[in-house]
């Protein structure tokens, strides 16, 4: 019987305490996977020393196979090549980006682990879906060992231009790996370009017809599948959540004030500094807004043990100290700052009791905070979504308040302009956004990816089914 394999760098937590660190590739895969079933194979989040087996584990309809790294595998594969080349490079960040030949070594050697232990599972009808960026070079692995099963490949991360790519040593392996996936989907039309562009100019390759990709004897095909969120379960996960404890306190303690909210893990690609000298800003030059606006930001620390990470939670800290400072009073705190994670029914509950939803990154691949933000509103009192023009997100909810991430001028007069928005207009610019994600939810993006991956490797089946 064909099985879905899905593989990613981390297995998302499957005791039911989802906490809202979780990034967009676990939320939405999570999602896709509890109604198609399979098996899921990642990282178990351990570092361990000695060698163990892979770890099965059967919830439902989901095989969990988990494997642990070695401390040196962490270092250069996740820390190192991963985190500290890829992920900056991707965001548009390349003077952050700390490149070494070990660290590549590790993150091609951790890769290889992978493959190996997934040798040892897959059957000859599984569909095997491979997701983000610490993974690019495992289908070649796989082909090499004689792997003749579909393998797609999404990413969830922007994709950068040919001219950034160039800045990393090699750059031209990224390129190659994706070229040995049968099909390659990527969140946004730019992103797209940017690897076709890639494949033709950095490669010499050829773009043909029907979104298909070739250079030398390797064929792929890239398209367009921007993810969404499990659109019709939300609005009841947020009610529920209105029973925690958190959600009563935090409703209790507004008393009547507005809430402005922001959930980001704590990372450099999500505008955090931006976003509060935005709000400084707003106190400074609203001051209607003294006393009658609150903002809670938060935001899980993430990789704090790469240095980026560190300097950046130092740099928030100050410019909450300098808001916190400057505008408390004995009964109003007008910034709450946490870095701890919440349930994601909790998560959902303030989404809805939020007037304003803040989400300004400075680059992100879609950004599922903003389609949750959106998804768990009260219909007869939807809350406004302050969106960057560089989210993904961005390309699909026109009608968000949408502000430059980089003009803290402007985040100040989207803040503004959300907070003061009469009833009707928000609810006019809701409804348009909830078609969106009514029309397009996660399992449509399982469902558009799958299929085509099917109809690419199974011509003649797919053609069959389709007549």
């Amino acid at each position: 019987m064909s099985r879905l394999i899905v593989v990613s760098n981390r297995v998302a937590k499957t005791d039911g305490a989802t906490k809202g660190s979780e990034g967009g590739l676990a939320v939405g895969v999570m999602a896709a996977m509890e109604k198609a079933g399979g098996v899921w194979f990642g990282w178990s989040g351990k570092v361990e020393n000695k060698n163990e087996p892979a770890k099965h584990e059967v919830r439902g309809n989901i095989e969990y196979v988990t494997v642990n790294l070695r401390q040196s595998e962490y270092n250069q594969y996740y820390k190192g090549y991963a985190n500290s080349v890829l992920w900056p490079l991707f965001h548009q960040r390349p003077e952050l980006m700390r490149y070494s030949d070990a660290d590549l070594s590790g993150y091609l050697q951790a890769n290889n682990k992978f493959a190996n232990e997934l040798l040892k599972i897959i059957q000859p009808d599984d569909t095997i879906w491979i997701h983000d960026y610490h993974l690019i070079p495992l289908g070649k692995m796989l082909r090499d060992a004689g792997i003749k099963n579909s393998i797609g490949f999404f990413l969830h991360t922007p994709f950068p231009s040919l001219d950034l790519l160039r800045t990393v040593p090699g750059y031209q392996k990224i390129l190659k790996g994706l070229l040995h996936y049968d099909l390659v989907g990527f969140q946004t039309q730019a992103d797209h370009m940017g690897f076709c562009m890639g494949v033709a100019q950095g490669l010499g390759g050829e773009i043909l017809k029907n979104d298909r990709l070739r250079f030398e004897d390797r064929h792929c095909t890239a398209r367009v599948y921007p993810i969404s969120v499990e659109t019709s379960a939300l609005p009841e996960a947020a009610t529920a959540g209105e029973a925690s404890d958190e959600y009563k306190r935090l409703y209790n303690s507004l008393a009547d004030r507005k809430l402005i909210i922001g959930v980001d893990r704590l990372d450099y690609s999500k505008g955090l500094v931006q976003r509060f000298q935005a709000y400084d800003k707003l106190l400074g030059h609203y001051k209607e807004f003294i006393r009658k606006a609150v903002y809670l930001q938060i935001s899980p620390t993430s990789r704090g043990d790469v240095q980026a990470y560190g300097d950046l939670a130092k740099r928030i800290d100050r410019e909450a100290g300098h808001i916190i400072g400057t505008y408390a009073d004995f009964d109003w705190m007008p910034l709450r700052y946490l870095n701890r994670g919440f349930r994601r029914r909790t998560i959902l509950a303030m989404y809805r009791l939020a007037n304003v939803g803040l989400v300004t990154p400075l680059k992100d691949g879609m950004n599922l905070v903003a389609k949750e933000y959106v998804a768990a509103q009260n219909p007869e009192n939807p809350g406004v979504l302050v969106l960057s023009e560089l989210a993904g997100a961005a390309d699909e909810f026109d009608s968000a308040v949408i502000v430059n991430p980089y003009d803290v001028s402007g985040i100040t007069g989207g803040l503004a302009q959300a907070l003061n928005m009469p009833l009707d207009e928000r609810i006019d610019r809701w409804r348009k956004m909830m078609d969106v994600l009514e029309q397009h939810d996660i399992h449509a993006w399982q469902k558009s990816f799958l299929e085509d991956l099917h109809s690419l490797t199974h011509p003649q089946i797919a053609q069959a089914v389709n007549q």
